[in-house]
Parts: C-alpha cells; structure tokens; sequence
C-alpha cells in the first residue's frame, strides 16, 4: 500500500499524544505528503474533536486499555468508519498496514479482530454531565462549570462550532470573496469554510488572526505608546500598529519573540518592537511609561476548545489556582507601567468566571488608582459586572474575555 492514508495523521497526532505538542505546531513541523495534507489535517482534528467518543468506543470493544500507538491507529480508524463513513474492509487494511510499516505488526491481529467486531451501535453514552463531557469533548470539570454559570445555555456553548478558518486581509480581498464566506463585525474579516494559503500570505496580503483576538484590539483605544505584555505569536501587536504609534511586544520564550519579528516583517509593520522578557517580572524601566498596556494573559483556553481540540488533553481542574496567580501577578506588575490616565486591558481565553471577573474583582480591591470602564465591541457579547463575556454560541464557535480598565491617580 504505496501510499497508506493513516500515515501522516498517524505521525501528526502521536506528536500531540505522545509528545505534547500543539496540534497546530505538529502539523507544522511535520513533513507530510502535499498532495494530500488536507485529508491530513481533517484527520488530525477529527480524531482531536471527538477524543473523548472515540476512546469511549475503544473501553467498550477493547477487553483491556491498548498500548498508545494501538489506540492511536484504533482512533483514526474509527473516525474514518464513524464520521467518513468509508467501508470497513478499507479501514481495516489502512490500520493492518500502518502496524506493519511502522514495525508494530505485532499488534496488527488485535487491531484486525477490533475493527471486525466493532459495531457503533452497541457504543453508549453516560447519563448526565459525563455524556456531555464526551459528546462535546470537554473535561468534566469544565462541563459542570459551564453549566453552573451559564445555565440552560451551557449546552449550547458546549455544542458550539468553530465557523471555519477566519482570515484578516491588509489588501486585495476582493480576489477571495467569490468562495463561499462568512462576514464578521469587523472590517475586512471573513471566516471560510475552506481556505488554501498561497503567495499573497507571504506578501503580507492577509493573515490569519482569530475573531477572539481581533475583538479584544476592539477594544482598545488608540494611543501613542502600548505595551503588549503576552504578544505571541503577534497578531495583536500588528493589529494595533494601525491605531498606536509605538508598540512593545513582550514575550517570555525567545523562539517566541522570533515569530512576533518575523510576523511584523512579513506584514511590513516596522512600529513594533519585540522583546524578550517575563510579564510578571517588573521592569523599572517601563514604570509609568505607557499609555496602554494589554495582558492577553496565560489562560485554560475553555473558550477555544472548538478550534483547538488539542487543548482539553490532560486538562485538570487542578491547573486553575496555578493560572490564577499567574494571572494576577502579571496583571499587578504591568498595572505600574500605565501613565496617569492611560488604560490597562486585561483578556483571556476563558468562559470560568474565576480566570475572568475573578481575577479583575481582587486586583481593583488591591488597586484603587484603577476603575472599570465599559469596553466597547461590535461583536455580540454579555456584560459582566466589570467586562464583556464573549461566548461561543454567539461568537462564531469562540469565548473570550476582556475588561477595560483606567488608571485616574
């Protein structure tokens, strides 16, 4: 079998499993037949965004947990049989013949006898939060958070989907907007259901930007100097070139600071400056010195699970109190770099109240030199006491937070 289909995905998604890394990282780094790399990548979310259904199937006809590479190849190929609905003689043959090629032909009978006598229609989802927790691929704990603050809406926002791969143009949008396409609130943002990058990517024509992260550069005024505390890989900083004369990027891993620059040279930005540095460290240098500061801070991500599926592996509850602090002090620091009068914005990923509100109702007890103000977006959104809530029901499959703050002493 020249050319086995299950390959690449298989190699995309044991870098995820096995490794832990990215998705969206994996299937960068991973050299995979071109011809073929859209199968590949619809593969490698497929399995991602139902991990939780198909490792449910693998419990029931699987008399004891198999090996990871076994789960993997078992995974892939009861997406192929579940959501492609390709015959299972093929499936069977792809799998057998990727443990033969990857030298694990030891295992080949097991996964033969497995997808033999898998029948879908014997698989049965839990009662309760846990069936929701796998139908829509959120931890459990996420689940019964969700529910508790939203209410009769958090099936909704469980359920929600990404709306396809959103793309900001500089120029020349015209030449794209004969596919099919969906309109933001935002100029010169569409979301595709299909989109292939070709060289006008490269000549800074357009980039791909989340809705998420072009509402929270709504909602910052226009100014002389920002810092952008938590910058990578970039898109923020060079959104907010266009409305601030001067900006400073700030990023804690070097590599990092590497894809703002480059990021900034490929959109022909040259108001933006990359640093290095930890936004929870401060820096006596930049006390005072801003206008605006924005802290697109380290979050759980519940808000962006429908566009990286990738995320709810090996999430715990646990890693919250972690994050929070995180989230404060950096708040707390880069709150003493805003001048008399100039704003600080504080933005995450996140749907949990706690990463959100949370987080902006301790340090205004701490700060009294800050008050809310209210933000403004075009995108559809719920107040929160002190930000706007952004959720994925209503914001093109994403949830996100961000709180407008200014400095009046």
């Amino acid at each position: 079998m020249k050319n086995n289909p299950f390959y690449d995905p298989y190699r995309v998604l044991n870098a995820v499993y096995a490794d832990g890394a990215r998705l969206k990282q994996a299937l960068a780094d991973t050299p995979v037949d071109e011809s073929q790399r859209a199968r590949t990548v619809k593969t490698a979310y497929g399995v991602l965004e139902r991990d939780g259904y198909l490792s449910l199937c693998i419990r029931t006809f699987a008399p004891k947990s198999p090996k990871q590479s076994a789960r993997l190849i078992l995974k892939i190929s009861l997406y192929w049989l579940l959501y492609l609905n390709k015959p299972k003689y093929a499936v069977t043959d792809f799998a057998v013949d990727l443990c033969k090629r990857l030298g694990k032909g030891g295992m080949a009978g097991f996964i033969n006898a497995f997808l033999r006598a898998f029948d879908g229609g014997k698989v049965t989802l839990p009662a309760g939060d846990e069936g929701l927790s796998i139908a829509y691929n959120y931890p459990l704990f996420a689940v019964k958070r969700i529910k508790a603050e939203y209410g009769e809406r958090a099936e909704r926002i469980l359920a929600a989907k990404s709306h396809g791969v959103c793309v900001r143009f500089a120029r020349g949008e015209e030449g794209y907007l004969s596919a099919p396409h969906e309109q933001t609130p935002f100029p010169h943002l569409y979301l595709f259901p299909n989109f292939v990058r070709d060289e006008k990517f490269f000549a800074g024509d357009y980039t791909f930007q989340s809705v998420g992260s072009v509402a929270i550069c709504s909602a910052v005024e226009s100014c002389n100097r920002l810092l952008d505390a938590c910058a990578a890989p970039g898109g923020k900083s060079v959104l907010l070139s266009q409305k601030c004369a001067n900006v400073v990027a700030q990023e804690l891993h070097p590599h990092r600071v590497k894809l703002i620059e480059s990021y900034c040279a490929r959109m022909g930005v040259n108001n933006v400056t990359a640093m290095q540095g930890d936004s929870a460290q401060f820096r006596p240098e930049w006390e005072g010195a801003f206008d605006g500061v924005l802290c697109d801070v380290p979050c759980s991500g519940m808000g962006t699970v429908a566009e990286n599926p990738d995320l709810v592996l090996n999430k715990t509850e646990n890693d919250l109190p972690g994050l929070n602090r995180v989230q404060l002090e950096i708040l707390q620091t880069c709150s003493r770099y805003v001048k008399a009068g100039g704003c600080l914005y504080y933005s995450t990923c996140s749907l949990f109240g706690e990463e959100n509100d949370g987080i902006v109702n301790r340090f205004l007890k701490e700060h009294t030199e800050y008050r809310a103000e209210v933000a403004e977006c075009p995108l559809l959104h719920e107040r929160t006491e002190y930000g706007l809530q952004f959720l994925p029901d209503t914001a093109f499959g994403a949830g996100f937070y961000v709180c407008k703050m200014r400095k009046i002493k």
